[in-house]
């Protein structure tokens, strides 16, 4: 209770004699009092465990949990926190609170608060609150309350055996095995471990447990597998259950990740445990008990690029549904046991794949008697799912993908294919269950009857995280690059990672994922995400510290030092944008270990090529370039690797300081100092003014990586502006690599008219000859070839937020709990509007441009603060309605709502 509350209490009744009319006015101050205090008070909003809403099955015994302040009152900062634990509902209140009740602690910290109560073991299901105190020691009320569960993180957890149905079949079949159980005395809560090699889909009593689709998450299955936790408490019965675990196998062939298994099948085990009180228990698992048949579906596709296939489906073996009744009148045979060789087994970290959206087609061509061309209006990965008018029995209909057409408007065979075998009744449908397809095209063959769009949609399928981003502003073509680039990393985000691509290849390639890390991680919620796509890079380093180029890794693939140095930059970047320590503290030793590596095959202090191993091929500089720009060139390979290096031994000294290793920071600090001046003797040329080919990235790496000196940064940067116009007609000259490194560095520089000109290009290449060309995503080629749906060009999507919204992370605060706004407005562009979701709460920065007077509207989350950066030539600024004279080159905002204007001196 405040203290006005207090006083008031206490003065009332030397005031009013009756106690009626006393307790009328009382009931009237309160009334009105905390209906001011719901408008202006703090409230706390938003609690995660580990990055996530309410988890289950997670991997640490030790979370730590995080939640967002809300008030509607300027300057609210948090003071101290309480953080009630227990392992049931019932108890969670400070008398009978078991686990943990901290009391009041005094701290502002509210992201990732490591759980300090009672030891938690596998299994564990834990229920917790929070209040906060803020500055003015206003105390909040409780927030709602929040649980995470312990997945089982050892193996003596297990009672479970692997499982699995061979068959003599062609095609990777997708059994179904089940087992019945009975339940005499119904617990309060129930959890079901599931550790798939394969995908998985679980259905109890008839219903599917969940909306996961496509689970688990990738991993690199020779070295892990994951544990996908279910809380099936309010499926499971008094009496019979039926459990039945539908599985297919993705990733999982012999070939990929050097499987070699007696049965090239997906496998399973899985596990149904109680939890009550505290206590947990075994209900059921897998064993040779359970009972299997073939399902419905079949895999067509080896999973190699190229290879990805799809889905045989025959609707006359498609069961009606799984409850009781209709499992005994099916035919079940005896599953068998699987010696899966040994592997780490450990929870999921990352949301689980779900449905995010649904298309339905725009078109639907006649190409010949029987043959359909469908489109359905834009890029897409997922399913699909389509109503068939009346088909004759045993009628096989054939479903072709692709990303684009030729340029006469012919469909492009890419490889994706699935296939409908008619039972020959009613209507019937088609929708895919263990694989998916990058598409924007379908071509619908031996099917006689047009198919009506309405009854064509597409399932967009991704990793189930947050958006945490909108921007817009006053140029459309600016709005529809961004758009693109946004929707385009929706497409690449399924399984946990990003791929390159859906339908070619879906491999998490580090170039790509390099390129794009600053792009993504500020336009959505990554972090978990991110957790599990390290994860499996740590699991793909080789004894000497090599690296592939992409994890996981099952097989060879291209790229460079630039894709193996995904694992120093990614973890950093998700330590800036979301304030989680945990990954470069994880990962140091990793980071350590391939730099080792690069040591052994530097010369004379610079990195050459390293030969191609059976896990890695290729060495590249940049990548993708359009045409009149050659990165294959040695020279410009050896700039860019060692610009590389530069910039991972930059990062490696910032992460060392941050983890307290002080030695470390100066021995990175030393190789920086030594590197650049090798990078400048050796690829600098004096007379022409020009880096190694003079190309955009040849001369932007190294002023980005901090290799030019500084009396030369002016006269570098006109040299490459003139080399863009005279050679490029002012055009984006670069590929892959490129791409994010002249964005970084026309951020840093403020640019934003270099790129914006260049952005603005119709004409090839460039982001409007794509959108001009029909695309909804972004190409691997600035030319259309190959894909059309990549993880290519996506870097530059960081300076809608970062340039003309003017949002950016302070390194020294991550998670922004300080960031800096600095809006740089290119001509052209009258105003503006970006926000930004953090740890914190929403950042939101609105501008207008007028007459030469900028408008600015600006909210600081609760609990962060920022720096407004002012041009130079201003002189006052009109803050919150009030006339202020400008004394530094900054305005330092407190949280909440600020509008700040001022014109500009010509």
């Amino acid at each position: 209770m405040s203290t006005i509350s207090k006083n008031i209490i206490t003065f009332m009744p030397k005031i009013f004699n009756s106690q009626a009319i006393l307790y009328a006015v009382l009931f009237f101050i309160f009334f009105v009092f905390y209906t001011c205090i719901g408008d202006s008070g703090t409230s706390v909003c938003n609690l995660k465990s580990e990055n996530l809403e309410n988890p289950v099955g997670i991997a640490e015994k030790k979370p730590r949990l995080s939640w967002k302040l809300k008030s509607k009152q300027n300057g609210v900062k948090q003071k101290a926190f309480h953080i009630l634990a227990a392992s049931d509902k019932s108890l969670l209140n400070e008398k009978n609170a078991d686990l943990w009740n901290t009391g009041r602690v005094e701290s502002d910290q509210s992201v990732l608060v490591k759980y300090k109560g009672k030891e938690l073991s596998s299994g564990s299901l834990v229920y917790w609150k929070v209040k906060v105190w803020d500055n003015n020691d206003e105390e909040s009320g409780w927030s709602s309350e929040g649980k995470f569960s312990i997945g089982l993180l050892n193996e003596n957890d297990w009672d479970a055996k692997y499982i699995g149905f061979p068959s003599d079949s062609e095609y990777s079949e997708c059994p179904l095995l089940t087992q019945t159980f009975e339940v005499k005395d119904k617990k309060k809560g129930y959890f079901l471990h599931v550790n798939s090699l394969g995908y998985h889909e679980v259905y109890l009593n008839g219903k599917k447990v969940s909306d996961n689709v496509l689970s688990p998450a990738v991993s690199q299955m020779n070295k892990r597998s994951l544990v996908v936790t279910y809380d099936v408490s309010r499926l499971v019965n008094k009496g019979r259950n039926d459990l039945v675990i539908w599985i297919g196998q993705g990733w999982y062939h012999n070939g990929n990740f050097d499987l070699e298994s007696k049965y090239d099948i997906p496998v399973v085990r899985a596990q149904l445990n109680y939890v009550e009180s505290g206590k947990t228990g075994k209900i059921i698992s897998t064993g040779t008990d359970w009972k299997g048949r073939l399902s419905a579906y079949q895999g067509i596709g080896t999973w190699r690029p190229h290879r990805f296939g799809g889905e045989i489906l025959d609707g006359s073996k498609l069961d009606a549904d799984f409850h009781s009744v209709t499992l005994e009148n099916l035919q079940w045979q005896a599953v068998t046991e699987i010696n899966v060789p040994q592997h780490l087994v450990t929870p999921q970290l990352t949301e689980p794949n779900i449905i995010r959206n649904s298309l339905e087609a725009v078109s639907v061509e006649k190409v010949s008697d029987s043959t359909w061309l469908v489109d359905m209006g834009k890029s897409v990965t997922g399913w699909t799912e389509i109503l068939f008018p009346e088909l004759d029995k045993g009628q096989t209909i054939t479903i072709g993908y692709c990303d684009h057409l030729t340029p006469e408007g012919k469909y492009v065979d890419n490889k994706q294919e699935d296939k409908y075998i008619a039972k020959g009744e009613g209507v019937e449908k088609f929708k895919n269950k263990f694989n998916y397809h990058g598409f924007r095209y379908l071509q619908i063959s031996n099917l006689k009857d047009e198919p009506k769009k309405e009854n064509i949609k597409a399932h967009l399928i991704q990793t189930g995280f947050s958006d945490a981003s909108t921007f817009e502003c006053s140029d459309k073509d600016m709005n529809d690059i961004h758009d693109m680039i946004k929707y385009t990393l929706k497409c690449l985000s399924l399984g946990g990672y990003l791929v390159d691509c859906p339908q070619m290849e879906r491999l998490g390639y580090g170039g790509d994922g390099n390129a794009s890390t600053v792009t993504a991680q500020t336009m959505f919620d990554l972090s978990p995400l991110y957790d599990n796509w390290i994860s499996a890079w740590n699991d793909c380093v080789r004894e000497e510290g090599g690296l592939p180029h992409t994890a996981p890794n099952p097989y060879s693939a291209g790229g460079g030092p630039y894709w193996c140095a995904f694992v120093i930059a990614a973890p950093w970047q998700t330590y800036i944008n979301y304030g989680d320590i945990s990954q470069i503290d994880r990962y140091y030793p990793l980071m350590q270990q391939w730099l080792s590596y690069v040591a052994k095959y530097s010369l004379d202090g610079l990195l050459k090529r390293w030969p191609d191993t059976d896990y890695r091929s290729w060495y590249l500089g940049d990548w993708a370039c359009p045409v009149g720009t050659d990165p294959t060139l040695e020279s410009s390979i050896d700039l860019v690797n060692n610009c590389v290096v530069s910039e991972c031994f930059d990062t490696m000294s910032k992460i060392a300081g941050v983890l307290g290793k002080k030695d470390d920071v100066e021995k990175y600090r030393r190789q920086k100092s030594e590197i650049d001046g090798i990078i400048q003797k050796t690829f600098f040329n004096n007379e022409g003014n020009i880096y190694s080919t003079g190309s955009q990235i040849d001369m932007a790496y190294p002023m980005l990586s901090g290799v030019t000196p500084d009396s030369l940064l002016k006269s570098v940067t006109g040299q490459m502006k003139k080399n863009t116009e005279q050679n490029s007609d002012g055009h984006v000259a670069c590929g892959l690599v490129g791409i994010p490194v002249l964005t970084a560095w026309a951020i840093e520089n403020n640019e934003s008219d270099f790129i914006y000109s260049m952005l603005k290009k119709r004409t090839y290449p460039g982001y409007l000859y794509m959108i001009d060309n029909g695309a909804t995503t972004t190409w691997e080629h600035w030319n259309g070839d190959r894909s059309r749906i990549h993880n290519c060009y996506n870097g530059i999507g960081s300076w809608f937020y970062r340039a003309i919204g003017g949002i950016r992370p302070d390194e020294k605060n991550p998670g922004y709990k300080h960031f800096f706004i600095e809006p740089q407005i290119p001509s052209g562009i009258t105003w503006a509007k970006s926000t930004k979701e953090t740890p914190y709460g929403k950042i939101a920065v609105s501008w207008s441009l007028e007459n030469q007077e900028i408008k600015l509207s600006i909210t600081v989350p609760a609990g962060s603060t920022a720096d407004l950066i002012i041009p130079e030539n201003i002189e006052t600024y009109v803050l919150n309605e009030r006339s202020v004279a400008k004394s530094s080159d900054s305005i330092a905002l407190e949280s909440g709502k600020h509008n700040i204007k001022y014109a500009f001196n010509n």
